[in-house]
């Protein structure tokens, strides 16, 4: 049975992430807690509304209800990247190059490694950001769709209309598709080679957390009693084909999905705070954690594929050791 260290918190786990090998948890009031030789605790956000894991340049980059951006790194340094004044930070991104985004209400921003920020005006709120893996390119979810600019280009940006309210968007690792999460319990595609839709529907509740595994061949995705896992693998990604279900449990929500670095597994938090890992190849199940204190809220897997630190709504949290 996998060992779990516990550290119970104060309020909603917005993000637990691993910086350098360090496990950090970002809560609702803006205190980042860590375990580093103990349990210390330093302060981004007053009020922290989003995060993004900037893998690249292993930190984390916040955004709160004080109008202001941050970057946490390892040991807890915390330095100001962008301030809006007085409003509120919606979405964050990191993407190629030391770049980030940032929204606040109808408008995102995108700063550059030396500083310099452009604008994008749209006419709703902005309500996802996600850069792309490949080139300087950054998608905006917003009501009807989603848009493609180039913020290092001038040039129009690209539309891509779907009716509804998109509140989430994310990058296939490959760059070939752009997923978007929607106010109505669906998830919908695109592959932005020539445009084609992809719809993928039948939640019963409203998708929060999504994880693409090695490559990008899977989508990952919370929303049912199970882990819904999208094949995108061939060129037209899911289009026509059934998702494997993994981790199903009764009535007990998924809340939150985390592939696996190197292997077609997934983690699976569920809204009673239990985790498992599932085997995409055969739906084995390894039980990781029991029931807990509020929805799993985040979970990150460390770079050696041995620690899964883990968040809750009710700042339930902690680090799962899988090789105990």
């Amino acid at each position: 049975m996998p060992t779990v260290a516990p550290l119970d918190l104060e309020g909603h786990c917005l993000a637990a992430v691993f910086l350098g090998d360090v496990p950090h948890f970002a809560l609702a009031d803006g205190a980042i807690h860590r375990l580093d030789n103990g349990h210390k605790t330093t302060q981004a956000n007053d009020g922290l509304l989003a995060t993004f894991h900037d893998a690249a340049n292993d930190r984390l980059i916040t955004g709160g209800e004080d109008g202001k951006v941050f970057s946490v790194a390892a040991g807890g340094n915390v330095g100001e990247l962008a301030s809006a004044g007085k409003k509120w930070i919606t979405s964050v991104a990191a993407g190629p190059q030391g770049a980030i985004a940032y929204a606040t209400g109808k408008t995102a921003f995108v700063r550059f490694a030396d500083g310099k920020t452009r604008e994008f005006a749209h006419p709703r709120s902005v309500e996802g950001l996600a850069f792309s893996p490949k080139g300087m390119r950054f998608g905006v979810a917003r009501y009807n769709g989603a848009t493609l600019h180039f913020p290092a280009a001038e040039g129009k940006p690209v539309e891509l209309e779907w009716a509804g309210a998109h509140t989430g968007i994310t990058f296939s690792p490959d760059g070939a598709f752009l997923v978007t999460t929607m106010q109505e319990n669906a998830l919908h595609g695109w592959k932005l080679a020539d445009g084609k839709h992809m719809r993928m529907t039948g939640y019963p509740g409203k998708v929060k957390s999504l994880s693409w595994s090695i490559k990008g061949k899977w989508l990952a995705s919370s929303g049912a009693p199970a882990a819904i896992v999208w094949p995108f693998s061939g060129k037209d990604g899911p289009m026509g084909k059934a998702p494997l279900e993994l981790g199903t449990r009764g009535n007990t929500m998924v809340t939150c999905v985390a592939c696996h670095p190197t292997q077609d597994v997934v983690a699976i938090g569920y809204d009673d705070g239990m985790v498992i890992a599932a085997r995409f190849a055969d739906a084995k199940e390894v039980l990781l954690r029991r029931q807990g204190k509020g929805a799993i809220t985040s979970m990150m897997w460390d770079r050696e594929e041995r620690r899964i630190a883990f968040g809750s709504a009710a700042g339930d949290c902690g680090v799962i050791d899988i090789t105990a």
